[in-house]
């Protein structure tokens, strides 16, 4: 027996009356809710969906998204993660590739998905109010938009994430239900030790969801009004090391935690003694999260003057680059010989492989994680103002 309660039109929607994808939408959310412990299923205001570059869900995926496209609609705004290149720059990528991802996409706009290819959905949609359910499948918006902005999220799967994009539902558990998003872990930053870069807080961010196995972390010694690339770096680190979906910089005495864990000097070497790898690299990119406009900008400000002396990819979405590139931004950066690629990321990028790079320099812990991890790049770790101080002249 289900311990995941249905209503009538769940359960006929289950039992095939709206067409096989749906039915195929609710057994995936069922077991996910059975699984979970949830009682029932709640309606969420919006669904981003990951599982989209070729690299990442390879023939399976674009053979099931082509099926299931044809039988699916979204039934929620829905928008989508990077694919894996430039629409419009595709580059010396192989045809083949090209022909899988322009498939990945095709199928996702067949069900009605708004084609924004970006992990940083929060930069660019409107946002829904405070405490609304929403089903974010990419890892540093889910842990953002429970963080930052208020939302109620659990760290989907591409799965879970478009089974809720068609039915406009998701299980009730874990960080959609108050009690779970209270932290059960305290970070403890040691004196003094505070994060001055985006680099810092990545490290700080990566450490937690490595130490934390646990819905909700609180990190005490960080501001509670952190600027929006802090937020994302943070966010980004949690997400990509662990299942922690959340973290809270309040420290409130009235919440007891179970455990404290210390995080000082030889805890951020730990870090990038794992993730730096190489002393320099041969190409500097930028983007894991995709660049917003605050990063942008201070990129703008911080290559005034100067050349790159290795080439420079910037990722960022469509969306943000049309914004950055009114606002003056995007000639700027291009002046200095950056080069941008919009739609895709550098994580599981096959623009940045081993075959034709020997090593990244980047500011990005994500970066870094998918680069050794997954394109076998070494990468060199770096802060964006001390890259540009030493790759620009």
């Amino acid at each position: 027996m289900s311990s995941l309660e249905l209503t009538k039109e769940e359960q006929e929607a289950l039992d095939g009356k709206k067409g096989d994808a749906i039915a195929s939408a609710y057994r995936i959310l069922l077991a996910i809710g059975n699984a979970t412990g949830a009682d029932r299923l709640v309606p969420v205001e919006w669904a981003h969906v990951s599982g989209v570059n070729y690299n990442t869900i390879g023939d399976a995926g674009v053979e099931f998204l082509e099926n299931f496209s044809e039988g699916a609609k979204v039934a929620i705004r829905t928008t989508v993660n990077p694919m894996g290149f430039d629409r419009d720059n595709p580059g010396d990528l192989p045809q083949q590739f090209i022909e899988k991802q322009t498939s990945i996409a095709s199928s996702y706009r067949r069900m009605g998905v708004t084609p924004s290819f970006t992990c940083t959905p929060y930069e660019v949609f409107d946002i829904p109010r405070r405490g609304s359910a929403v089903s974010f499948a990419e890892s540093n918006a889910a842990v953002f938009a429970n963080s930052i902005l208020g939302l109620a999220t659990n760290k989907e799967s591409a799965l879970s994430a478009l089974a809720s994009a068609v039915t406009g539902k998701a299980p009730l558990s874990d960080l959609r239900i108050g009690k779970f998003r209270q932290p059960q872990v305290a970070i403890e930053l040691e004196p003094g030790l505070e994060p001055r870069t985006e680099l810092d807080y990545g490290i700080l961010g990566y450490f937690t969801g490595k130490a934390v196995n646990e819905s909700c972390a609180a990190i005490h010694g960080i501001s509670e009004d952190l600027p929006t690339p802090a937020a994302k770096a943070i966010s980004a680190g949690i997400g990509t090391s662990g299942s922690c979906g959340m973290f809270t910089a309040k420290d409130d005495k009235k919440v007891k935690v179970k455990d404290r864990i210390a995080f000082g000097k030889r805890e951020a070497a730990s870090v990038m003694d794992e993730l730096n790898t190489a002393e320099d690299g041969d190409i500097v990119a930028f983007g894991s999260p995709q660049l917003g406009m605050a990063e942008l900008s201070s990129l703008a400000s911080a290559v005034k003057g100067r050349k790159f002396t290795k080439r420079c990819i910037i990722f960022c979405s469509r969306a943000i680059h049309a914004q950055a590139s009114k606002a003056g931004l995007v000639d700027r950066i291009e002046g200095a010989g950056g080069e941008f690629m919009r739609d895709c990321c550098m994580c599981l990028t096959p623009l940045i492989t081993k075959e034709k790079f020997d090593a990244v320099i980047t500011n990005s812990v994500k970066g870094a994680y998918y680069m050794n991890n997954s394109n076998k790049v070494k990468v060199a770790l770096k802060d964006m103002k001390t890259i540009v101080d030493t790759c620009a002249r």
